[in-house]
C-alpha cells in the first residue's frame, strides 16, 4: 500500500491519477481512522496495489497518525509518498487556481494563505519524517510529475490504446481526434456502380483500391509515419489513449479501407490499437 500525503497544491491529486493509470486502487482523502481496516482487508486480498491520499484537513488525527502506520507496517508493507513545495510555489499555484486552501478555509481565525500553508507544513512534518520517498513539485509541470513518479515507483507508462477510426466528412468530423487523416484525393470506388454497395472491408472495394498506385502508397507512408512518431508524441503528452481520424467523402469506402490497412501495419507495434467504422454501412446482397 502507497500512502499519498504532502502539502495541499503539491500534486496529490495528480500523483493519485497517475497511479490510477498504472493500475492502482486508489482511494481519495481516505479519513485516518478508517485506515486500520483498509490496511487490514487489502493485506489479505493482494490483489491489486492499492494508493491511499491523505491530507491535513483533519488536523486533529495527524498527530496520531505516524503512530498508527508504525503500527500497521506490521501487517502489511506501507510506504508513504510525500509531496512537498517551496511556499511561494504553493501560493501561485493556488493564485491561479482561485481554489481555498483547507486550512485556510477551517482556521479558527483568519490566515494569511503564506500562514496557512506554513501552518500544514508543520502539521504534516512528522509524516514527512516517516516518510520513503519525498518529492519537491515546486519545479515540476503536471507531465513532468507524471515522469518522476513513474521513475521512483519503478513503473512504466501504461500500455497505449489507439482507436484508428474511420468516418465521412459529409457527417462531421470526429471531435475527439488526435491525428485527422483526410484519404479524399484517392480514387473513388463510389463511381463504379458494381461495388457502390460494398464497403472498404469488402474484397470487391479492395481489389478496386489496389490496381492504383496513390492507395498503397499513402497507407505505407502513414503507417511509417505513425510508427516513427507515435511514441514521441505519447511520452510528451503523457496519455494513455489517442485517436486517429481517416476520413473520405462517406465513410464507406476510402476510409474504411486505408483504416484497415493502416491498422494492419501498426498492430505488431501497438497491441493495444483497435477500429472503428463510424459511418460504414454493411453490404447487403
Amino acid at each position: 500500500m502507497l500512502i499519498i500525503t504532502g502539502l495541499a497544491g503539491a500534486g496529490k491529486t495528480i500523483a493519485l491519477d497517475t497511479l490510477e493509470d498504472l493500475g492502482y486502487y486508489c482511494i481519495d482523502n481516505l479519513p485516518s481512522a478508517l485506515l486500520d481496516s483498509l490496511v487490514r482487508d487489502f493485506a489479505s486480498e493482494q490483489a491489486q496495489p492499492v494508493a491511499v491520499a491523505m491530507d491535513s484537513r483533519n488536523a486533529a488525527d495527524l498527530a496520531a497518525l505516524p503512530d498508527k502506520i508504525r503500527a500497521l507496517r506490521q501487517y502489511a508493507d506501507i510506504q508513504i509518498l510525500f509531496l512537498t513545495a517551496d511556499t511561494d510555489v504553493l501560493v501561485r499555484r493556488y493564485s491561479e487556481t482561485r481554489r481555498p486552501h483547507p486550512l485556510h478555509i477551517r482556521a479558527e481565525s483568519a490566515r494569511a494563505l503564506p500562514e496557512a500553508i506554513e501552518y500544514e507544513r508543520h502539521l504534516l512534518n512528522p509524516l514527512m519524517n516517516l516518510a520513503d520517498i519525498i518529492l519537491d513539485t515546486s519545479s515540476y509541470s503536471v507531465y513532468q510529475l507524471k515522469d518522476r513518479l513513474r521513475t521512483v515507483l519503478g513503473d512504466t507508462a501504461p500500455a497505449l490504446i489507439i482507436t484508428l477510426q474511420s468516418f465521412g466528412f459529409k457527417h462531421g468530423t470526429p471531435v475527439n481526434a488526435d491525428f485527422l487523416f483526410d484519404v479524399r484525393f484517392l480514387p473513388n470506388p463510389y463511381w463504379d456502380p458494381a461495388i457502390r454497395a460494398y464497403s472498404g472491408s469488402d474484397a470487391p472495394v479492395i481489389a478496386f483500391l489496389e490496381q492504383y498506385d496513390e492507395p498503397r502508397r499513402f497507407v505505407a507512408d502513414t503507417a511509417a509515419y505513425l510508427k516513427t512518431w507515435l511514441p514521441a508524441f505519447v511520452q510528451g503528452s503523457n496519455r494513455a489513449y489517442l485517436t486517429i481520424g481517416i476520413g473520405c467523402t462517406g465513410g464507406q469506402h476510402r476510409s474504411v479501407y486505408v483504416t484497415e490497412q493502416i491498422a494492419a501495419l501498426l498492430k505488431p507495434d501497438f497491441p493495444g490499437l483497435h477500429v472503428e467504422h463510424r459511418d460504414r454501412k454493411s453490404h447487403t446482397p
